[in-house]
């Protein structure tokens, strides 16, 4: 009877055992854990052992208006939805929010990211300034900064150049802004990947594609928001990808181009479909709950963590819908 009791305890234990094993095993299996350092080849993102990759993720508002939701609690939230990359859009113009000061909370937010086991890029935000060119020094010490601290991590990509817009060309003005960050990137981090913005805020990869830069490594912004981008912007795309340009859809979401308006779920779905064909990663816009639609986070929740799916807005919870497919 003894020895059946012991024999019962021994296997409970070792069910126990096993059951511990597999959610430490679980919880270990982090993005970067599963991936690795990502790169480029031909036009597609991949692993570290060279296999395809999807990147999903979620972009901040600009952190100048919206720091609250830079925490543990709100990217563990979305990691646990199925977002993997985390994207810190810090604008680059001052009358936009722009201060040395927010570098400290860029370099928080990346700090979190990868103790979450996230990938997470570093976004120099143009928008009103239109051309990179203009804050061309500032974007130099800012990426030399945030290379020199992170060149030595797995989990880091950098947006040197959210959406140029305006009278901005691809030759005459991003092409050699790109050289030259690019340059002083790779001075400190040779191998992980930069994103680089394309004309009309960001949507002209067909442009780029006819003259890409010739460094590695290298992904190229696509930006669309579905209910005004559709047919024309999807065409554009598969030009790009079929001239052998790596693009990835940095900034997305399914209302209008203003960031707010009605949302469109039938582009928005054509949109996801293609994404899925070619295995192009996207991160949709933004963690607040600023009252637009575009907000992932319902206007009327005021948590900045613990959040649920519940807690989204209807553009999140569409968007949501995807990370785990």
């Amino acid at each position: 009877m003894r020895k059946k009791l012991l024999l019962a305890f021994t296997v409970l234990a070792l069910c126990f055992l096993g059951a511990a094993v597999t959610s430490s095993s679980s919880r270990a299996a982090t993005p970067v854990k599963k991936w690795g350092r990502l790169s480029v080849r031909g036009t597609d993102i991949v692993n570290s052992k060279g296999k395809k990759v999807q990147l999903k993720g979620v972009s901040t508002h600009g952190i100048a208006w919206f720091p609250q939701y830079i925490n543990t609690s709100c990217f563990k939230s979305f990691r646990k939805m199925g977002v993997n990359t985390i994207r810190l859009a810090l604008y680059s113009n001052p009358a936009d929010g722009f201060s040395t000061k927010l570098y400290g909370k860029v370099e928080e937010g990346v700090r979190i990211a990868t103790s979450l086991g996230m990938y997470v890029i570093i976004d120099w935000h143009v928008l009103n300034d239109q051309n990179p060119k203009k804050y061309q020094k500032r974007a130099l010490k800012f990426f030399s900064r945030m290379a020199k601290k992170y060149g030595g991590q797995k989990n880091i990509l950098y947006e040197i150049c959210n959406e140029p817009n305006g009278n901005v060309t691809w030759d005459k003005d991003i092409r050699p802004y790109a050289n030259k960050v690019i340059k002083r990137i790779r001075k400190y981090d040779k191998k992980n990947i930069i994103i680089v913005g394309t004309p009309t805020w960001s949507q002209d990869v067909d442009i780029a594609a006819k003259s890409p830069l010739k460094h590695k490594n290298i992904a190229y912004a696509l930006h669309f928001y579905a209910a005004t981008h559709k047919e024309f912007l999807q065409q554009k795309l598969k030009t790009a990808r079929k001239a052998g340009l790596p693009v990835l859809v940095s900034e997305f979401n399914i209302s209008d181009a203003s960031g707010n308006g009605a949302l469109s779920k039938s582009s928005g779905k054509k949109w996801m479909k293609l994404l899925k064909k070619y295995k192009i990663g996207y991160v949709a816009w933004s963690i607040c709950n600023k009252a637009e639609s575009s907000a992932l986070i319902k206007s009327s929740c005021q948590k900045t963590g613990n959040i649920k799916k519940s807690n989204l807005s209807k553009s999140g919870r569409w968007i949501a819908g995807w990370w785990k497919k």
